[in-house]
């Protein structure tokens, strides 16, 4: 028999926060995601989390979240009901019913968009993702990478328009046609791609991204409720770096083809008194600059905090004055193999330097997330 974990109102607070760390500035406004997401258990809907281990082979395990440009979600709120309508179509047109729902990403609320649509399908959620973080394109998640197909698939909006792709050339191709989709339908959508089995989810999927969310967002309020230094508690919880801490002198950000782009500009407070660094973003934190020489760079993840309360700052929200902690996180190992990086590495974004991964430092975040995943839930 299943034994899945459900999910109360402070378990949603804390995924939120752990979620938009993970999300590298992007994935959405994980405060929007919250609220709609604590509306569900008040009307008696339940959010159930099942792990790596109560998947069976033949389970139908749809991948579900939401589409379009950061700064757009503050600005146009959601139906509600998107990311269930894509998934209706999607099994209408491949005539297979879900038996539980994962996140594209885990990043923002888009960790929280599935545990949505799957409380109001009465399915679970597995415990893990496609990314370990958040990316701005459809095929950059382990599914796709690892060659599972992602079509059929298809998108609803806030108007109550949907779309299916029944097939597509490749994944770069469902890509733009989804993202053409998607900026018509006002810059954001629901998505739901083609199904996955069980022992698929298990092969291709980040595991335990769920769980350990959970446990970034509680890390953050216990360290915040001790006046201990939050930014070094998720540092230390995911093996990461501080590259830099400063103030943001400058902000360039604009809407392009479904994408928040821009770059960001940090000046050194601190020990980095003097010096400066520079960010490029495409709905996401891709590259740190430092002058001339690339500091961090994807698929490893670069997380911006508000350098006193620890308080993951999103790309849409960025702006002059906040003080900020520039971490660098190495990725999933599933991110970093050749086969991946010709997917979600410098080249696929435009750039013309090599991946060099970040140091693992302290805690080795991909081999503990999902023991302690495991650990948590069977222990629940």
């Amino acid at each position: 028999m299943r034994k899945g974990r459900f999910l109360d109102e402070a378990d949603l607070e804390t995924i939120a926060i752990g979620a938009a760390i993970l999300g590298t500035g992007g994935g959405g406004n994980p405060y929007i995601g919250r609220l709609r997401a604590r509306e569900l258990p008040r009307q008696g809907l339940k959010m159930e989390v099942l792990s790596f281990s109560d998947l069976q082979d033949d389970d139908v395990v749809y991948e579900v979240g939401g589409i379009g440009a950061p700064v757009v979600g503050i600005e146009k709120f959601e139906h509600g009901d998107e990311c269930l309508r894509a998934l209706r179509a999607v099994e209408h047109q491949t005539g297979r019913h879900a038996t539980a729902l994962i996140s594209s990403e885990i990043g923002g609320s888009n960790a929280l968009e599935p545990l949505i649509t799957a409380a109001q399908a009465g399915l679970p959620v597995i415990d893990g993702d496609g990314m370990g973080r958040a990316f701005p394109e459809v095929q950059m998640s382990t599914f796709m990478i690892y060659g599972i197909p992602g079509t059929p698939a298809a998108l609803a909006d806030d108007k109550g328009n949907s779309v299916v792709l029944a097939s597509t050339r490749d994944v770069y191709w469902l890509e733009r046609l989804a993202r053409q989709a998607t900026v018509e339908m006002g810059a954001a959508a629901g998505m739901a791609l083609a199904p996955m089995s069980g022992s698929q989810v298990r092969e291709t999927a980040v595991p335990g991204t769920l769980t350990l969310a959970r446990q970034l967002g509680e890390a953050v309020l216990e360290a915040r409720a001790q006046r201990r230094d939050p930014v070094g508690r998720v540092t230390e919880l995911l093996g990461g770096v501080r590259l830099f801490e400063g103030k943001v002198t400058d902000v360039e950000r604009r809407l392009e083809r479904g994408f928040t782009r821009g770059q960001v500009r940090v000046s050194g407070l601190g020990d980095f008194q003097g010096e400066s660094v520079k960010i490029d973003l495409q709905n996401e934190n891709l590259v740190v600059w430092k002058g001339d020489e690339v500091v961090a760079s994807v698929p490893d993840l670069i997380i911006l905090l508000d350098l006193e309360s620890g308080e993951p700052i999103t790309t849409e929200v960025l702006r002059f004055g906040f003080r900020v902690a520039v971490l660098g996180v190495p990725a999933h190992p599933k991110l970093k193999t050749e086969r991946a990086l010709q997917v979600v590495g410098p080249a696929a974004f435009g750039y013309s330097h090599a991946f060099v991964p970040l140091p693992d430092i302290g805690v080795n975040r991909s081999t503990t997330a999902s023991k302690e995943a495991a650990d948590v839930l069977d222990s629940r």
